[in-house]
């Protein structure tokens, strides 16, 4: 291994990030609630609150940042252009997802997922560390270069468009309409519900489950790698799971909506469906 490069692929075990502790490109990010990071964290990882990620403005709070912001936050949390991330949570990777799906938005893409968050390290008998971990600010200038992103035009304009499948992420409660968090409840006509929890292990710490078995899962749905792939939830928070989700399964296209049903929920001029897949 380089002194200056980390190779580390795209999902990562704790054996995998116990061997490079220490290294100084290595930005571990834990992005567990507040006590949880408290109570320990991987040896090294700085707390990055999940609130700081996202727009915040209603009706749409899982909206991207603006460029100005992106940049005070990742000067602040030291990244550079040779910083290889490494993202967590304790929830089994929705916001560790997420983060990656803002990464790919600046276009930093030296970022590894540790498979299962905390649960994985613990149940490995890892050390952990219980002390706040300060980062060594840098300056780095964010610009929003990716395309991994749709907005409510999109969607709207490609409804009818057969190489697009929306991949609802949401409670299947939500998707048909029985739990309304907005104006308006269903989803979006045409869009398939995956709820995102569906693809974790949970007897195996939260890990992502076999990669054979969702792909024939969520295939059997029509989300298939052949398509453009647009995930939402409420916010952009459960489906920065399944964004990553995407990227593990290797699927070309995976885009994600930010605005999700905060935005489409609350506006007038967007068409709802109940009926489930319909």
């Amino acid at each position: 291994m380089s002194v200056d490069t980390l190779d580390l692929p795209l999902v990562i075990e704790p054996d995998m990030l116990a061997d490079v502790l220490g290294h100084p490109n290595l930005l571990i990010l834990d992005l567990s609630q507040p006590q949880s990071y408290t109570q320990g964290h991987v040896p090294g990882a700085v707390f990055l609150p999940f609130q700081q990620l996202m727009a915040g403005g209603k009706p749409a709070p899982g909206l991207l940042p603006s460029a100005e912001k992106l940049t005070a936050l990742f000067s602040a949390l030291g990244l550079t252009d040779q910083t290889h991330v490494v993202a967590y949570d304790d929830e089994g990777g929705g916001w560790a997802g997420r983060l990656i799906w803002t990464l790919d938005m600046i276009g930093h893409t030296q970022y590894s997922y540790l498979d299962g968050g905390i649960h994985a390290w613990v149940a490995e008998n890892k050390p952990l560390q219980t002390e706040t971990v300060e980062p060594v600010p840098s300056e780095y200038a964010a610009t929003v270069v990716g395309d991994m992103s749709v907005n409510k035009a999109y969607i709207l304009a490609n409804l009818a468009n057969p190489k697009m499948v929306i991949w609802d992420a949401r409670s299947m409660e939500e998707h048909i309409g029985t739990k309304v968090n907005a104006i308006k409840g269903g989803h979006i006509p045409g869009a398939k519900s995956y709820e995102w929890t569906r693809a974790m292990d949970k007897a195996n710490h939260l890990r992502i489950r076999d990669h054979k078995e969702l792909l024939d899962e969520l295939g059997s749905l029509g989300i298939v790698e052949s398509k453009t792939v647009v995930t939402h939830c409420q916010s952009h928070h459960r489906s920065g799971f399944t964004y990553l989700l995407g990227k593990v399964l290797g699927f070309p296209d995976i885009k994600a909506y930010p605005g999700s049903w905060g935005e489409w929920g609350n506006a007038a001029e967007t068409p709802v469906k109940t009926e489930l897949n319909q």
